[in-house]
């Protein structure tokens, strides 16, 4: 039944004119009206079919190819001698004196401390470890099920201060500071109570290690992370996650902007198969510039002086930051700036006449610090005030005054610039990074924590020892049959043709004011290319960025540029090559790849010339080779079709990826891609398929999308980028695009198998994977055909993750296509870990597969040779990568189309196609459709 309505969808994807005269192409008249003595009968819907619930699948075995060597890795075996007891969850209520509510971040912590100093007899002698927030967990129970105590702390530092230390509207600031402090809001009574919440079984943490893990485990396993984070803070440690950072200025690393890289550790238990771990890696987060506030601004802004600062920009940057005020030392939270001078910026100080009356009398922030303080203040009388109070009641400090509180997260993005100093900053060779992790487990010293000794828990200091395999890494081919031989994971094309070369034809040059000898760079061009067995024509003209639109906005830069383009040109081209000015993130590089993808359906490729040489060349020409319908390479299985499994039934490889806003972003949509495999039995070639969803929501929620009875608009209906064609004939047939373009290109059969690589989720949402990811791709296959029961197979591929391997008493990494499947794995699931790649520059960072479905029954050799050989085929470079390339290729393409997005006109973006109704959230604008020319090409390359 498919296969003949992939013929019907062939037949009718000839354009409209060429249909016969009977009115094939035109839209069938409206139904008629329903007579008004007529009620309709409402249709009885069928049962609603129970949808089966899938979870990640067991284990099947172990590969066994490549040569066995030693690996050290950084889990350290936990034992647990406690498995027998319990322990107690409590809920935790913090009031102040009067009722209300203690909601001041970091407060928590101090007031349990006291708790613990004060009432030691009351909780039985018991230690705890505070989530810091509403949890407490005992070893045993407490006394009572219900406690309640009061505690007074000396020195509350606290959200609840703000704005009650300094001059301001009802201040008396010629008052002691001790004095001034005593307002409503500045109480330090505590009132606290700590009620029974649940009972966790230890013997959870012991089932969990045979791979029975239930609720009781994950929580237990939290209880224990919870010891470890407040270990941490008890040093006076940033807490981030799983990860804690020291006030250790040895620690910082200046990336430029006032922001430093703070170097820290990551500690968390795992369950593996050879028991508790404890696995504990080298973890780095952003924070801001400690010290005086306009140092830190002068920073940020690259300023010469805080007299040159953007005053409200800086008013953003600073907002909620923590300062310390000299001379007292006092802390509080940034709310604002004056809104005038502090030489201007006037306040009401309360002061006792010579009959001993207090009267009101308006005095400048300047004045009162200077004349009634008596502190010099050497530049603040020209600049901004530093509020700290609130909107009604203002409290004012000059800037000088004003020093940065140390350990504050700063987590907006980083700069190009920042980024790749933060990477060179940060890098650490494998036994360096070994050295400063035996290190911290020494200064760490769990063994002294109270809590775990109460669990029985004692932690190895050696890192564990796993058997790692390296496989042999998969036969490339080059054109005439030759081999293209790699060594360390890496290959070059001196003396090779690309196994598969285009031409390029009808094609032409723009310089956007880029300096570069254009013509130097051309001539070298078709020179490189005929080497590689690329046929260059010399293109039909180079056009040069006027002078006067240089400084215009991007959109109009590119706009005048396609206007001189289409004026010159004596057809549309094939292919253009696009100079830019700047190496990184120029503006003009979305606004040009949407003109010509979305608007013309022309391939480019951009490039920021800088030292170009032969080899820069070949790798431009990898890009665009590919871009054009090329391949420069492809596995031996390919050829002559020998991957296993693989190469004996049609099989759709599919690659699925959401890409973010920028960290501060909430409102920017998230960006969903799915690339896939086409011209079976290749597995190098793909095609694309994105869509825009709401801002942060990982789960793709438009795989599958029904509309009518015959139509899906989900992207596995295959509808690729949105394209909305406005002709309804032409709609139905580009709803099937990828599952037709699949068809075609693989001598007309549809895939038995499909196997699908999903990136960027945590175990957390492997069952979302499973049950609402798989299921609606599914359901888009029974849309086509019921009777279509294609086999799948599952694999999340996870790079944020905290295991590292390392060769014993060697300095270098270990070798590309090393793989560990056994003692650090999971207990129960399928994974595996995989370094596909060479490490060339720190420590390398392996790639955790989870096999969370196989329908096909592959066994572990075969699978894991196929993920390694996905790494072989990335047609952009000439290395391994360290995941496969279908993730990649989805990863490229969300990356490229979100930069379309930021240029989106309001009027183009005002309607959503998420939309679901007047209660919907905000609506996502939709993704700008690429034209018919481009579909199938890789343009995301």
């Amino acid at each position: 039944m498919l296969d003949d309505l992939f013929t019907f969808l062939l037949d009718l994807s000839m354009d409209p004119s060429e249909h016969d005269g009977n009115g094939a192409s035109e839209t069938l008249p409206p139904p008629p009206p329903v007579p008004p003595n007529v009620t309709p009968i409402k249709a009885v819907t069928e049962p609603e079919v129970k949808k089966v619930f899938r979870a990640p699948m067991a284990r099947r075995g172990f590969g066994t190819r490549g040569n066995k060597v030693p690996i050290l890795t950084n889990h350290f075996k936990v034992n647990v001698n406690n498995v027998d007891g319990h322990f107690f969850h409590y809920s935790v209520a913090l009031f102040y004196e009067d009722g209300r509510p203690v909601d001041g971040k970091g407060v928590g912590r101090k007031v349990l401390d006291r708790v613990h100093d004060t009432y030691d007899s009351e909780l039985a002698g018991k230690d705890f470890a505070y989530d810091g927030e509403k949890s407490l967990f005992t070893v045993g129970a407490l006394p009572r099920n219900k406690l309640e105590f009061t505690v007074v702390l000396e020195d509350v530092t606290s959200s609840r201060n703000n704005g009650n230390s300094s001059p301001g509207a009802q201040g008396s600031p010629n008052e002691s500071d001790k004095k001034r402090m005593r307002r409503p809001y500045q109480s330090k009574t505590f009132k606290v109570e700590i009620s029974f919440a649940a009972k966790i079984p230890m013997q959870a943490i012991a089932n969990a290690l045979r791979g029975q893990e239930s609720e009781n485990s994950m929580e237990a396993f939290r209880v224990l992370d919870i010891i470890l984070r407040q270990h941490a803070a008890k040093q006076g440690c940033l807490l981030v996650r799983q990860s804690f950072f020291h006030n250790d200025p040895k620690n910082f690393a200046d990336v430029g902007g006032g922001v430093l890289g703070c170097r820290g550790f990551h500690s968390s238990f795992r369950t593996t198969q050879s028991g508790l771990s404890l696995n504990i890696d080298v973890s780095t987060t952003m924070i801001i510039q400690p010290g005086p506030v306009a140092d830190f601004l002068c920073a940020n802004q690259n300023a010469r002086d805080p007299f040159s600062l953007d005053w409200a920009k800086a008013k953003r940057t600073l907002k909620n930051l923590r300062i310390t005020t000299s001379p007292t030392n006092q802390e509080f939270k940034i709310t604002g700036l004056s809104e005038k001078s502090c030489r201007e910026q006037l306040f009401t100080l309360k002061q006792k006449s010579k009959d001993g009356d207090s009267e009101p009398v308006e005095v400048t922030v300047y004045d009162y610090f200077v004349k009634h303080r008596n502190i010099d203040l050497r530049y603040s009388a020209d600049l901004p005030c530093i509020n700290v109070g609130k909107p009604k009641r203002p409290t004012y400090f000059p800037v000088e005054l004003c020093s940065l509180v140390s350990l504050q997260r700063y987590t907006k993005a980083l700069s190009t610039f920042q980024r790749s100093s933060l990477v060179e900053k940060s890098r650490q060779k494998p036994q360096e990074r070994m050295s400063v992790l035996s290190n911290a487990l020494k200064i760490n010293n769990y063994d002294a924590e109270p809590m775990l000794r109460s669990c029985g828990v004692t932690i190895n200091s050696n890192f564990t020892q796993v058997e790692g395999r390296v496989l042999l890494p998969p036969k490339l081919k080059v054109a005439n049959g030759d081999d293209l031989f790699t060594r360390n994971g890496r290959w070059n094309f001196n003396n090779k043709k690309f196994v598969n070369a285009c031409k390029i034809e009808r094609w032409a040059v723009v310089n956007f004011s880029a300096r570069c000898d254009v013509r130097g760079l051309i001539r070298d061009l078709m020179k490189v290319g005929e080497s590689k067995g690329i046929a260059v024509e010399e293109p039909f003209d180079v056009f040069e960025e006027s002078q006067q639109f240089r400084r215009a906005p991007p959109l109009v830069r590119v706009d005048k540029m396609f206007e001189e383009v289409q004026s010159k040109l004596p057809g549309p081209p094939k292919f253009l090559l696009c100079l830019l000015p700047e190496r990184k993130n120029c503006d003009l590089y979305g606004p040009w790849k949407r003109k010509n993808l979305s608007d013309f359906g022309v391939v480019t490729q951009c490039l920021a010339p800088m030292r170009i040489n032969d080899q820069y060349l070949t790798n431009l020409l990898l890009k665009i080779n590919a871009k054009l319908g090329g391949l420069n390479s492809m596995l031996a299985g390919e050829i002559s079709p020998s991957i296993p499994v693989v190469s004996k039934s049609p099989t759709l490889i599919l690659g699925m990826d959401v890409s973010h806003g920028s960290p501060g972003q909430s409102d920017i949509p998230s960006i969903a891609a799915v690339v896939s495999s086409r011209q079976w039995p290749s597995i190098s070639r793909y095609r694309a398929c994105v869509r825009t969803q709401s801002p942060k929501l990982e789960m793709i929620d438009s795989l599958y999308k029904r509309v009518s009875d015959t139509e899906d608009d989900g992207i596995m209906s295959f509808s690729s980028l949105l394209f909305f064609i406005t002709d309804a004939l032409k709609f139905k047939i580009w709803s099937w695009e990828l599952l037709v373009d699949f068809y075609t290109s693989s001598g007309k059969r549809k895939p038995d198998q499909i196997i699908i690589f999903r990136d960027g989720v945590s175990e957390s949402q492997f069952n979302q994977v499973l049950n609402i990811e798989l299921n609606q791709i599914i359901e888009a296959c029974k849309f086509l055909d019921e009777k279509w029961n294609p086999k799948f197979v599952v694999i999340v591929a996870q790079k944020n993750h905290h295991t590292k391997f390392f060769l014993p008493n060697a300095p270098e990494n270990v070798q590309p296509g090393t793989i560990i499947d056994n003692k650090v794995c999971h207990p129960r699931n399928y994974d595996f870990y995989l370094c596909a790649h060479a490490g060339m520059i720190g420590t390398t960072r392996p790639t955790h597969y989870h096999v969370l479905l196989d329908e096909v029954g592959f066994s572990p050799d075969d699978l894991q040779e196929l993920v390694h050989s996905l790494s072989y085929v990335y047609q952009r470079s000439t290395t391994a990568i360290s995941v496969v390339a279908p993730i990649c290729y989805a990863h490229l393409a969300a990356t490229q189309l979100g930069q379309w997005m930021k240029f989106e006109d309001a009027s183009e973006t005002s309607s959503s196609h998420n939309g679901t109704g007047p209660a919907a959230a905000p609506p996502v604008p939709p993704m700008p459709k690429l034209q018919e020319s481009v579909r199938n090409s890789m343009f995301f390359c």
